[in-house]
């Protein structure tokens, strides 16, 4: 029997983080791989799109109602949904009181104690990124993820997340045995975006595992609270998904170390790229008005 695989999709907010985690999950599912979803995100939206629900019972809100986590058995928190894929959301407090971070760890150690990662090929955890608390870190410095995979574009808060996601795995790499697996894009359509990727990549020391290209049929799954795996399984969106896969699937024991850059450094790849220079500089300070008459001009 495969050794179990324990791999993250950290990212920043509002990245696709989400959506990209649980189309590829999908597609290993296509696959034939036995997946374990843990959302590691307070919003408990990381299994939505596989279980066709706007957001699962999650582990804390279920012990808050009982009394404690010990009160909870495992089926009252663990769905199964698109392929047998089994889903469980840690989920986080009301906004403004306590530590999200800390419903990570009580969530973990519940499904570990109860058997929830028997029989699975894959455990996933899907971890809010540009939250660099000790909670949220929680998969990687307690050495439950191996295997961190990075959703980014080539925005620069987003490429500036995905630095310091790196530099919290080179924190705990060489006292665990995290690895950071690479990057994978999620098309923004920014200026040059697959090229900054891929050099932000080489900069870290790893690969840009997959560019995703942007495609509307996301959000009409979306919609649906589908998989594009699910709702259009022959589109070319589809069959990126599986590429992306198939990637992840064949990447075992290739992860590296990373090596993060300084903010500087990641400025004068942006300049280097031309993405800051991009601004006409001819038209700064002008208004809507006069920006159309030098347009119709």
């Amino acid at each position: 029997m495969a050794a179990l695989r324990q791999i993250a999709f950290y990212g920043k907010g509002g990245i696709g983080k989400s959506t990209t985690s649980q189309n590829t999950l999908a597609a290993l599912a296509d696959l034939g791989q036995k997946i374990l979803i843990v959302g590691c995100d307070p919003k408990a939206d990381s299994t939505r799109l596989i279980l066709h629900a706007k957001a699962q019972d999650s582990i804390l809100s279920l012990a808050a109602s009982m009394g404690s986590v010990e009160d909870l058995e495992l089926e009252q928190v663990m769905k199964v949904g698109y392929k047998n894929i089994r889903c469980v959301e840690s989920g986080g407090p009301e906004p403004g009181v306590g530590c999200a971070g800390r419903g990570v760890i009580t969530s973990i150690n519940f499904l570990e104690e109860n058997g929830a990662y028997e029989g699975v090929d894959y455990v996933s955890y899907d971890v809010l990124g540009d939250v660099v608390c000790g909670g949220f870190a929680m998969p990687i410095r307690e050495n439950k993820a191996q295997e961190i995979y990075i959703v980014m574009s080539g925005e620069m808060m987003a490429m500036y997340a995905a630095n310091n996601i790196a530099k919290g795995i080179l924190k705990y790499a060489n006292s665990g045995g995290v690895r950071l697996g690479g990057l994978i894009c999620n098309e923004r359509q920014t200026d040059k975006e697959l090229e900054l990727s891929d050099a932000l990549a080489k900069r870290l020391g790893t690969t840009l595992i997959h560019f995703v290209p942007r495609d509307n049929i996301v959000q009409h799954a979306e919609l649906r609270r589908m998989t594009v795996l699910e709702y259009a399984p022959n589109s070319k969106q589809a069959e990126e998904y599986r590429t992306l896969a198939t990637k992840i699937h064949n990447n075992i024991g290739k992860g590296i170390i990373p090596t993060p850059i300084t903010m500087d450094e990641l400025e004068e790849l942006l300049m280097e790229f031309g993405v800051m220079n991009a601004v006409d500089e001819s038209q700064v300070g002008l208004t809507a008005a006069e920006l159309a008459a030098k347009a119709a001009a």
